[in-house]
């Protein structure tokens, strides 16, 4: 029987790497990322790999318009969605409260709490028709606590946090799964996007760790979708071994 993930973000860091496992689990994707040269090299990649469909979706999640019509137009031949990782999100800057740029605040918040809302909203409404469906949504540590310089990028994990909490109780009559994954240290793009560019800042938070890959996030992600129906994680927080929480590492010097 035919199974489709719709991912967000899926041209790097978690979502991609979900992307290739979904795919190497049979599913039929519907990927989505602002980079379109990026989506048209996944979607061939995956297609040619793995013999799955793949819809490309081109949108900016930002954009409420594009987000609703975008997916209410989607070939009825997709709209069965089984899974949706709603994972597209990203940290700018990392300042002081008082010295933060408004335009980093105002990107972040856009992508991460209103983006993940309108996506959240267009696809929970195709589940809601079929009665099932199980929503991934990306949170962070950062939503479990807040570190120096993390301001508004914490705001919008802790938004994540209960925004997936409401979700789960509202989304409760149409019987869809709603499961929060909570990562802590990886090493992805997230970094060289947050510090614009800056690769030798972006790869010095990773020092004296062996941090996780987005692979290892996206074992998890894969792994909660395969439990019983009757059986929902609803929350999970995964680190590296070397990292107890959003402030405290065991970082080695040697």
């Amino acid at each position: 029987m035919r199974k489709i993930a719709f991912i967000t973000g899926a041209t790097a860091g978690f979502g991609k790497a979900s992307a290739y496992i979904f795919a190497a689990n049979g599913y039929d994707l519907i990927i989505n990322g602002r980079r379109i040269e990026k989506l048209q090299t996944l979607a061939d990649e995956i297609e040619r790999k793995y013999n799955v469909a793949v819809l490309q979706l081109p949108i900016d999640v930002q954009i409420e318009k594009a987000v609703f019509s975008s997916i209410e137009n989607i070939p009825e031949d997709w709209k069965a969605i089984d899974v949706l990782i709603n994972n597209a999100g990203l940290a700018l800057g990392r300042d002081y409260f008082d010295e933060a740029d408004m335009n980093d605040w105002n990107t972040m918040i856009d992508t991460n709490v209103k983006g993940f809302l309108y996506v959240g909203k267009a696809v929970s409404k195709l589940m809601a028709i079929r009665k099932q469906g199980h929503i991934i949504n990306l949170g962070s540590v950062a939503g479990k606590q807040v570190y120096e310089k993390g301001n508004v990028y914490c705001a919008t994990k802790y938004a994540v946090d209960a925004i997936s909490q409401s979700m789960r109780i509202d989304l409760l009559r149409h019987n869809i799964k709603v499961t929060s994954i909570n990562p802590g240290a990886a090493d992805t793009e997230f970094s060289i996007v947050r510090f614009k560019g800056d690769e030798p800042t972006a790869k010095s938070i990773y020092n004296g760790l062996k941090p996780l890959t987005a692979e290892d996030v996206a074992e998890v992600i894969y792994y909660c979708t395969t439990l019983p129906a009757h059986v929902c994680i609803n929350d999970l927080t995964l680190s590296c071994l070397q990292q107890a929480n959003a402030i405290y590492f065991n970082r080695q010097t040697s």
